[in-house]
């Protein structure tokens, strides 16, 4: 039974919704498009002198927080179908009971398959969530000290380069750990 949870989890990890992969591509985008109007509102960059440096950083801010996203949804997923196995099989048990006094009585594979997709399905959602959460405010929280404390002597076009970039870097590089 623990191989099939297995199995399910790595499973509908493994191919995703296509429209999960939307979602982390446009939470990416937006994200990383933020610190533009942090710099072009506060530091007085304007948009038609740096836009291509604009483009170009959120372009690469995007694929890390989105690779950061995939990474962390990955390394959750099955630690929360794990402590949410226990509510899930009631509510589940408690649906088929109600459902299986009107029809006959549904056998046991059937409530252990309804129970593991389930279970699969709310990891899988509150993962998702959670990931998108945990990495938009520790990019967001690396920028602003980035920006204003750590490269606030250099210049604005650098700043921006660097608070960015170096953000969503360790970003992703954070979301590869093991917890």
């Amino acid at each position: 039974y623990q191989r099939r949870v297995r199995e399910a989890v790595v499973s509908t990890q493994s191919t995703g919704p296509r429209s999960t992969s939307i979602l982390f591509h446009l939470n990416a985008l937006f994200v990383s498009g933020l610190p533009i109007w942090l710099f072009w509102r506060i530091q007085q960059l304007e948009l038609n002198t740096y836009g291509i440096m604009f483009g170009i950083v959120t372009l690469v801010s995007t694929f890390l927080m989105s690779l950061a996203y995939k990474n962390v949804k990955y390394s959750l997923k099955h630690k929360i179908a794990q402590r949410r196995h226990a509510g899930v099989t009631a509510e589940v048990l408690q649906q088929v009971a109600d459902a299986s006094s009107e029809k006959k009585k549904t056998v046991k594979k059937e409530k252990d398959d309804r129970v593991l997709f389930k279970k699969t399905e709310v990891a899988d959602l509150e993962a998702t969530h959670f990931s998108i959460f945990y990495n938009n405010a520790l990019f967001l929280f690396l920028t602003i000290i980035l920006s204003f404390y750590i490269l606030k002597n250099f210049s604005p076009g650098a700043n921006y380069l660097g608070s960015s970039v170096t953000s969503a870097c360790v970003v992703a590089f954070l979301s590869t750990g093991s917890n």
